[in-house]
């Protein structure tokens, strides 16, 4: 017979183990309810930005656009658990931050602002190419 001890060991061992891959077992309310607390925060992230003028506003818009866009594509991979939606995450997470930083560079003039484009350019295909596995290109 098997102790209580040994038991729990092997539950907490199998949990272990099991822990690195991605659950699919979200129900349907658990995701409606996940997205409507997306929806909501990213309504109340959008309304704060309105106290905001000029491109300060225009930057806190795409901030919060971004943070939607990577907790939705989240939730796709948590209720899926397929690796294309883990890549979709990453590359989601990359298209948002080359947003944000392209609309930071409008602060910019001129050559520093083309330069600041460039850069959040090479910095949006780096994260792509580190989410795919490839190395970073030399620019």
């Amino acid at each position: 017979m098997t102790s209580p001890l040994k038991t729990s060991l092997l539950l907490a061992a199998l949990v272990a183990c099991s822990s690195g891959y991605a659950q699919s077992t979200m129900t349907k309310d658990q995701a409606k309810a996940e997205h409507d607390r997306i929806e909501q925060t990213a309504k109340a992230d959008k309304k704060a930005c309105e106290a905001m003028e000029g491109n300060a506003e225009d930057v806190c818009e795409a901030e919060a656009k971004a943070k939607e866009k990577v907790a939705k594509a989240e939730l796709r991979y948590k209720q899926s658990g397929k690796d294309s939606d883990r890549m979709k995450v990453a590359d989601v997470k990359a298209e948002a931050a080359y947003e944000v930083a392209k609309e930071k560079c409008e602060d910019m003039q001129g050559d520093q602002q083309s330069q600041c484009k460039k850069d959040a350019k090479a910095e949006q295909e780096a994260a792509r190419n580190a989410a795919k596995g490839k190395p970073a290109s030399k620019s």
